[in-house]
């Protein structure tokens, strides 16, 4: 349960009291399951008009909720087209996220996420990673994200089977201690040592219209640290680690320096995408392999692999054959 009490007035107004369970949670991840099957980008709107507001006042999408906190939700219906209550996701998505699971306990879920799926449903996108778990799992009480992944990137995925691993996750993240590592194959040759990239990110910025990550001495601080791994004809295979989460971070920091990721068509270097094509590259090529921190009660130490998808390891071999 995510509430302890529920009131609806006659214009379809609810006021949800927070019970313990969700003390702590944020109020965008309250109100995705209050709501189940309202796009998330819905969610942030109505966030972002004032209409959901927690005792009394608006909030911020990232704000936490404490215990005794009364959150007013207007009526929303689910927009046509996009599933409703009793829908299932596609039963290949099913089996895609089923043959994903790295690892399962009790309160932790470990995925090697597949490219081309989204972690959570949004505008256009009916079902993500975190709405086909719970459909699968109809008995799990609790069910969420601990962090994200862009959809054209695969690799480790945390999701959380308990408030409290959610919290002390978080913890970790906020302390910078959750150790992420990926690979990338990026345009040129990587030096022989360690290509730090420190340069904040503003994810607000507009391009063409849309909304794009920048860098920007307005945007938040992120750090990433690209390591020559393989070196083929004007590539590099790159061990990336990150100690920020910023949007797009890699990806952003990658052009920046003058690596853009193969195969991303919105920061990377579409006439080199083109060439890496002809390899039979077709989507992004980054994979997050893995991921370690240390538990901050018990101190034991958590260690999760993702093995590089066949498809990108098949794009490695052929390079490595056209090797001059």
């Amino acid at each position: 349960m995510t509430s302890s009490s529920s009131a609806q007035g006659r214009n379809g107004v609810r006021h949800v009291d927070v019970d313990s369970g969700s003390a702590g949670q944020r109020i965008d991840n309250f109100l995705a399951r209050e709501l189940k099957g309202v796009p998330r980008s819905r969610v942030h709107r109505l966030l972002r008009k004032g209409e959901v507001r927690v005792n009394g006042g608006r909030v911020r999408s990232g704000a936490r909720l404490e215990a005794g906190d009364r959150v007013r939700i207007p009526p929303v219906s689910v927009d046509a087209g996009r599933r409703a209550e009793g829908d299932q996701p596609p039963k290949g998505m099913q089996e895609r996220i089923g043959a994903a699971v790295l690892h399962e306990d009790d309160r932790l879920l470990v995925l090697n996420k597949p490219s081309g799926i989204a972690v959570h449903g949004g505008s256009g996108v009916p079902w993500g990673v975190i709405e086909t778990l719970r459909a699968m799992r109809p008995g799990t009480a609790f069910l969420e994200l601990v962090h994200r992944l862009d959809r054209e990137t695969s690799g480790c995925l945390l999701v959380a089977k308990r408030r409290s691993t959610l919290r002390t996750l978080h913890e970790v993240i906020r302390d910078g201690a959750l150790e992420k590592r990926y690979l990338a194959l990026v345009k040129g040759r990587l030096p022989k040592h360690p290509l730090p990239v420190e340069a904040r990110l503003d994810r607000n910025a507009r391009r063409d219209g849309e909304r794009t990550v920048q860098v920007s001495s307005a945007g938040q601080a992120a750090r990433s640290v690209f390591r020559r791994s393989e070196v083929f004809h004007e590539a590099t295979l790159a061990e990336v680690s990150i100690a920020t989460g910023r949007t797009h971070q890699i990806r952003v920091h990658g052009a920046y320096a003058g690596h853009p990721v193969a195969g991303d068509g919105r920061y990377g270097d579409q006439e080199w995408n083109k060439t890496l094509r002809k390899y039979g590259l077709k989507r992004l090529f980054l994979h997050a392999s893995g991921l370690r921190w240390k538990d901050p009660d018990s101190g034991a130490e958590h260690v999760y692999h993702a093995e590089l998808p066949d498809e990108l390891r098949g794009i490695l071999v052929r390079l490595e054959e056209s090797r001059p």
